[in-house]
């Protein structure tokens, strides 16, 4: 991975020209630069999903609502890692005068996929419980916060090591966290919820939580899964799913992504974290974690501290 030139792009349609001030590192990005991520077909080769910036320029469809030198962030296809940014207006928003740029940058991608996990497919309803996986990840900052504020009967989470499970209940308001790596995760839920289970989990581990997430999920629950860092496919010793789970509590287990969707879809969510969200980010309700900030320079130092598994929060990177 290096930093090169390349044209300036020009924004079309319904596009903006943003001069970038910061952009937000995803895990998407490790496997996106190891040829194993699967990029949207209008995506440009520069990698980077999320942004905060300036309008330098706007095409003849833009958005209402946005001019020149307005203050922004957003979510793109990609190419935030750079100067400059070419992105549909209907992705943008306007930046809080309360909140930094690097916080802006590690808004769009979480908060977004945090937002259509929890109820576009997991059907959230105030007074459902809910479980969110590496609890200390950006995606489950953002839908811990969501969860508490929108009345969640519990939230829950599970994190790897004891400072990030302690992070979970103090700091984002979890009712617990349970730490993975010294205890049965799915029968402390059960313990908890008096063996009902919860009603919504949020997954991104894969093999190694398949069979628990069956164990620890109610009646009507429903499983959805955004990513498979355990692996995509069951191992001996991960077998031992109760299969019949599926039938006898009428759990639903659904995929989703965020980027491969398209425009429409992905403004809609834009609204819903205008309309949900904003608010609560601009009287502080709602935070943006931000774990460290590097000058871009320092791009290849980012993706290996986040290879490193050690972080509760975002990374950034700012260009002077």
């Amino acid at each position: 991975m290096f930093i090169t030139e390349i044209p300036r792009p020009k924004p079309t349609h319904a596009q903006a020209l943003i001069k970038v001030k910061a952009f937000g590192l995803n895990r998407m990005d490790l496997l996106q630069r190891m040829g194993m991520y699967p990029v949207p077909p209008q995506a440009p080769k520069t990698m980077g999903v999320e942004f905060s910036g300036t309008v330098e320029e706007l095409a003849g469809e833009s958005e209402r609502g946005f001019k020149k030198g307005d203050a922004v962030f957003g979510l793109a296809y990609g190419g935030a890692y750079a100067e400059y940014i070419a992105v549909s207006t209907h992705m943008l928003v306007h930046k809080p005068d309360e909140l930094s740029w690097e916080e802006c940058a590690g808004i769009p991608e979480t908060w977004i996929t945090a937002l259509q996990a929890m109820y576009l497919v997991g059907e959230f309803k105030p007074g459902k419980s809910i479980l969110w996986h590496a609890g200390a990840s950006s995606v489950s900052i953002a839908g811990q916060q969501l969860s508490v504020a929108d009345g969640a009967s519990a939230t829950f989470a599970t994190a790897r090591s004891d400072d990030k499970t302690e992070f979970c209940v103090k700091e984002l308001g979890a009712k617990a966290a349970y730490n993975t790596q010294t205890e049965k995760w799915d029968e402390s839920v059960l313990r908890d919820t008096d063996g009902k289970g919860v009603d919504i989990i949020v997954d991104y581990i894969g093999a190694d939580t398949f069979a628990l997430n069956l164990n620890a999920a109610a009646r009507d629950a429903r499983i959805v899964n955004l990513a498979t860092l355990s692996g995509g496919k069951l191992k001996a010793g991960q077998t031992d799913a109760d299969l019949g789970a599926f039938v006898r509590k009428r759990i639903r287990f659904e995929g989703s992504s965020l980027r491969s969707r398209d425009e429409a879809y992905q403004g809609r969510l834009r609204d819903q974290l205008v309309e949900i969200a904003l608010p609560k980010f601009k009287d502080g309700s709602f935070r943006s974690i931000v774990e460290k900030v590097f000058p871009w320079e320092q791009i290849q130092d980012a993706h290996r501290l986040m290879e490193s598994n050690k972080t509760k929060g975002k990374l950034i990177c700012t260009i002077s």
